[in-house]
């Protein structure tokens, strides 16, 4: 039983930031959740693999990151589907927003158009906390690596923020017609 409590002790803590983490890179309430779940289930499946001298938090969020690239790679091959029963009107449209709710749209636009790896280290050092190391061996990628794309993301979020649109193709173009 002084192993569940230690898995217990060990993995309870790290919930809410999975949770934070998984909600970032899917968007989606429910589908962090199962992402959240999935990741738990398989860290205590998985539980006596692990390295007794590692990190229990940057093995969670690895694993975390892992089942959402597999989770990509699969809509990408099928497409996301929803029962038609399950779509309310409000999906369906969009609320009128302030101020602070344009720039948090804009925020999140720019996050989401950043490249997965770029958005996955930028989320990981800067929401979550990690490490460069921590997040290197969360992504299986040199810290040098980490470095670089942290430093490319913060520079091209910059760029995007500081453009009146987030995606140049939704800009509104006028043209001149003689």
């Amino acid at each position: 039983m002084d192993d569940m409590d230690d898995m217990i002790a060990l993995i309870e803590p790290s919930i809410p930031s999975l949770r934070r983490y998984a909600r970032s890179l899917s968007r989606d309430a429910s589908e962090a959740d199962d992402l959240v779940q999935d990741c738990l289930e398989r860290a205590i499946s998985r539980w006596g693999q692990r390295r007794r001298d590692g990190d229990t938090r940057s093995w969670l969020f690895s694993i975390l990151h892992n089942l959402a690239i597999s989770r990509w790679r699969r809509f990408q091959r099928r497409g996301r589907h929803m029962a038609i029963d399950d779509v309310t009107d409000a999906a369906l449209s969009l609320p009128a927003s302030q101020s602070d709710g344009m720039d948090h749209a804009d925020l999140m636009r720019a996050l989401a158009s950043l490249p997965p790896d770029y958005r996955a280290v930028l989320l990981l050092v800067g929401v979550e906390q990690l490490t460069y190391a921590q997040t290197a061996a969360v992504l299986g990628v040199p810290i040098g690596t980490v470095m670089s794309r942290l430093s490319r993301a913060r520079e091209r979020l910059a760029q995007l923020i500081a453009a009146d649109s987030v995606i140049p193709a939704q800009r509104a173009h006028l043209r001149r017609i003689k």
